[in-house]
């Protein structure tokens, strides 16, 4: 029963181990990283402290386990949810926390199973579906058909301010990833500044491709003003930058 509790506890420990992995590697397909990067560091803290448990005279009982899983699980899917549905900034910590709290939840059902009465047995079996149900439409919302449309275009925009262009979470890729057929609305703010950009660039051939799905897509008329006026700004600055850059090089 021992090598049993130990064992199974050990698979516990490698979903842990496997989620962690998986927020802080996968943070970075996301707009914003820090948020996913984040949790995925806190998971890997939490697992050290179960590890360190196990190093006690008298570890932590399977069921303990499974309880604080549940609690820490549960917390991950709420923060989770508030970037999903809220903020629209993260795709990933919902899912990823739902395994695990349903992973939890099973085992915490399948331990108590000989304690419980017929009754019980049956509101803990609709119960797990309930989660698994869910859990379903986590892994559906969020990693088969999550976009973050409005969440690539802030993001673009941070990194247009911070005149970082290009590489990976660079101003062009946020804004090329800042579209969706749902939300028409955002494509042509993307279209406006990567073509902007372009010009800023010199790039003739990708300002006329965005110029051209800007026109597509409404023209200026169908962005805010204060969207082109701040594109406009940023873009200003650059240039004066640049301008600046060239005129000390050449004294």
């Amino acid at each position: 029963m021992l090598i049993e509790s130990f064992a199974n506890k050990n698979v516990l420990y490698i979903v842990v181990f496997s989620m962690a992995l998986i927020l802080t590697m996968w943070s970075r397909h996301q707009p914003f990283p820090s948020i996913s990067k984040r949790l995925g560091i806190i998971s890997f803290g939490y697992l050290g402290l179960l590890l360190l448990a196990e190093t006690a005279p008298r570890p932590m009982k399977l069921e303990v386990v499974l309880l604080t899983m549940f609690v820490f699980s549960g917390l991950g899917i709420w923060v989770g949810m508030y970037h999903l549905l809220k903020t629209r900034r993260d795709v990933i910590i919902a899912p990823m926390f739902g395994f695990l709290f349903c992973i939890s939840s099973t085992g915490l059902v399948v331990n108590l199973w000989d304690q419980l009465e017929s009754v019980e047995h049956w509101v803990g079996f609709l119960t797990l579906g309930a989660l698994y149900s869910g859990q379903t439409w986590l892994v559906f919302r969020g990693l088969l058909i999550g976009r973050l449309p409005l969440a690539w275009s802030q993001a673009g925009f941070i990194a247009l301010s911070r005149g970082q262009l290009y590489g990976p979470h660079g101003a062009i890729e946020c804004f090329e990833k800042a579209w969706d057929a749902e939300e028409e609305h955002l494509n042509p703010m993307a279209y406006f500044a990567l073509m902007n950009i372009h010009t800023f660039l010199h790039n003739d051939e990708e300002m006329i491709r965005w110029s051209d799905l800007l026109d597509l897509s409404g023209g200026k008329d169908a962005i805010d003003e204060q969207w082109i006026e701040a594109v406009e700004k940023h873009i200003t600055v650059l240039s004066k930058a640049s301008l600046d850059d060239t005129t000390d090089t050449k004294e």
